[in-house]
């Protein structure tokens, strides 16, 4: 009887601290759900992104005269960090200095053009403000303009192996691969529950979002935002402390015996 009870408790301790491989496959096809099968084609719903405040955006202008590029430009383009690419916010971020960054009244500021009105306009939209500011001062139309995202700037909190904010200089990237980026979540994280802080231009919102159903793929929080947070809650084993798998809860498990054999020997004696 007292092996059957020890054997009970180890049974017991094991089933309770192991995370069960439900709650750690991503994209899985959920009960109540509809099914999106493995071959099938998604069709992304992606509304084109409106620039808000703190965004940065790059903004190159090009004409026949070298002098006016000069004077047009931050930086000459041929001195700007090439290639794509991802970094950390504490290994600098190469548009700080060199993109215009949206202040709360919406407005970049631009050399000779001055302040343009950009906040809730796509790149496409701000392109052609820029335009038309800039015909007030080149007479000829042989100019060049090119908008785009100074990269997108998001945080990744939590349950991540990698916490902080970074910078991926791309235009689109998923939740996924921002979280990859991130060295992705810890096995004790609710991937289920995953908190999304995320600005719009009336202020913020809080969103739940479940990593582990597949249908995320057709959510306006598959593909993050600039300006994203990432928050990755643990779960209750945390606070038990257990181990994340069969074998660290065994170690653990065993540790636990010895350390308690080991004081029961020493109050006995």
């Amino acid at each position: 009887m007292k092996y059957i009870g020890f054997i009970s408790l180890f049974a017991l301790l094991l089933s309770i601290s192991c995370v069960s491989n439900e709650r750690l496959i991503y994209l899985q096809n959920l009960e109540n759900q509809p099914e999106i099968s493995e071959d099938s084609l998604v069709l992304y719903a992606i509304q084109e992104y409106r620039l808000q405040y703190n965004d940065i955006i790059d903004v190159q202008i090009q004409t026949n005269s070298q002098d006016m590029n000069d004077l047009l430009n931050v930086r000459p383009p041929q001195n700007r960090m090439a290639g794509g690419g991802q970094q950390q916010m504490g290994g600098g971020d190469v548009y700080y200095m060199t993109g215009y960054t949206i202040d709360l009244d919406g407005l970049i500021d631009l050399p000779l053009v001055g302040s343009v009105e950009v906040r809730n306009k796509t790149l496409g939209e701000t392109k052609n403000a820029i335009v038309a500011e800039l015909k007030k001062f080149i007479v000829s139309d042989e100019f060049f303009v090119r908008v785009k995202l100074g990269g997108i700037r998001y945080s990744a909190m939590g349950e991540v192996r990698r916490p902080g904010k970074f910078v991926v200089l791309q235009d689109r990237m998923t939740i996924f691969e921002a979280i990859a980026n991130a060295g992705d979540l810890n096995v004790t994280a609710k991937r289920d529950e995953i908190l999304l802080i995320r600005q719009y231009p009336q202020g913020t919102k809080l969103h739940r979002v479940n990593l582990l159903d597949r249908n995320i793929v057709h959510t306006p929080f598959y593909f993050i935002q600039p300006n994203d947070q990432i928050y990755a809650e643990p779960m209750k084993i945390r606070e038990v402390g257990a181990g994340e798998n069969v074998a660290q809860s065994l170690q653990l498990f065993i540790t636990s015996i010895t350390a308690a054999a080991l004081i029961l020997n020493l109050v006995l004696r």
